[in-house]
């Protein structure tokens, strides 16, 4: 599409969807793809969710619109808000997504980078099963990096390498849950320069059995009482500790972190690329007087240092609070019933972007739905969620 005159200098989310392929036919292109795109997303941004809000919002703020997007016939309906999300290529939508991410995301050596599944429970269309989106959230960032989707759970071990092949993860710390403890992911995320930390459960259940048996039996030993001056197994010797108490509104949470990189007792070994060590967190929660306890396990091809492992399984969570939270909570994305063609898919990938608009916009001090009321009140403040400089249209 041409530029219109009125288009802001290419330093703002604009420029990076300019060349985006539009799917429609040239005869049925009332509206350029780049003004139905900046609608949906400025939609997203003020607090609204569906293709009807994006046509009402489009002509509540047809004036101000019309400052920067070329808008050659008007506002588009919420059925070319659908149709065009529809048809979209998500993979082109998702490769421009990422080219804009990367823009943005600053170094951080050994980022946390944790991959997740998330549930699209309201996208179905007659029979079908409930559709899941894997996420890559990068922690230090606070950016979603990308995103696919799949048609149930189980596909998520197919959807992983897919992902981890069009993120850039060199020097990064990819944390899976235990749907992701596989050896075709442990050697895809060695072979992209980055390391793991993967959660054992039922999944592996022979390698959960061995890792749990061997780190609780040197836990044991390592706490036994003994004489002065007897010696100390080498495997007691290697584990590493660190502990960390958390006290909020009457719960009260102690966890312990164990690392050891002795692994020759491990006769699967060799089969999981890069294995340098394994891991355990033991999560002492008391409240009202109850106390529970609960051991999880971990393969890792960190080198031992407790600290940095420790930070990883930390930070696995902020897939969870960060990321999903926030989507369901602020951009409703579990009420979404968009579900024809690829809607539901371009959708998920718009809010993330949406999101990652708010993490990156630091000059006011709210947390993202904070933000969203003011981008509705404030359009010098919407352009700068933008990247666009007022001045300049």
């Amino acid at each position: 599409m041409k530029p219109s005159p009125n288009r802001p200098s290419p330093k703002s989310l604009l420029d990076h969807f300019e060349h985006l392929p539009d799917p429609r036919i040239s005869r049925t292109r009332d509206h350029d793809l780049i003004d139905v795109l900046v609608i949906a997303v400025c939609t997203l941004l003020c607090g609204g969710e569906t293709f009807n809000d994006m046509e009402d919002f489009g002509h509540a703020k047809l004036d101000w619109f019309r400052t920067f997007l070329s808008l050659r016939h008007g506002i588009p309906s919420h059925d070319t808000f659908n149709r065009v999300f529809a048809a979209l290529d998500p993979k082109g939508f998702l490769e421009c997504f990422l080219k804009w991410t990367e823009s943005l995301r600053r170094a951080i050596p050994q980022e946390i980078v944790a991959l997740d599944g998330k549930a699209l429970r309201r996208a179905l269309d007659g029979d079908q099963s409930i559709q899941y989106i894997v996420s890559a959230w990068a922690e230090g960032n606070g950016l979603a990096l990308g995103q696919l989707k799949v048609a149930d759970k189980s596909n998520e071990i197919t959807a992983v390498p897919e992902l981890l092949r069009v993120l850039e993860l060199a020097g990064c710390i990819v944390t899976l849950d235990a749907m992701g403890c596989q050896k075709k992911i442990a050697q895809e995320i060695i072979e992209a320069d980055a390391d793991y930390v993967l959660a054992l459960k039922g999944n592996q259940e022979k390698v959960h059995e061995e890792v749990s048996s061997f780190l609780d039996a040197t836990l044991e030993e390592k706490n036994l009482n003994r004489p002065t001056g007897a010696e100390v197994p080498k495997e007691a010797q290697n584990l590493k500790a660190l502990e960390t108490v958390e006290k909020d509104h009457g719960r009260m949470e102690t966890r312990r972190y164990y690392q050891s990189d002795c692994l020759d007792w491990f006769a699967d070994k060799e089969k999981w690329e890069g294995l340098k060590s394994v891991g355990m967190v033991e999560s002492v929660r008391e409240v009202k007087g109850k106390t529970t306890v609960e051991r999880r396990y971990f393969l890792s091809s960190l080198p031992l240092g407790v600290e940095t492992f420790a930070r990883a399984v930390r930070s696995h969570w902020g897939v969870e609070n960060k990321l999903h939270w926030v989507l369901d909570v602020c951009f409703r994305e579990d009420q979404s019933r968009a579900r024809e063609g690829h809607a539901a898919e371009n959708l998920a990938t718009l809010r993330r972007l949406a999101l990652n608009l708010l993490k990156r916009e630091k000059t006011k001090k709210r947390g993202i739905r904070g933000k969203m009321l003011n981008a509705g009140w404030d359009h010098p403040y919407l352009l700068q969620l933008l990247g666009i400089d007022p001045k300049e249209i």
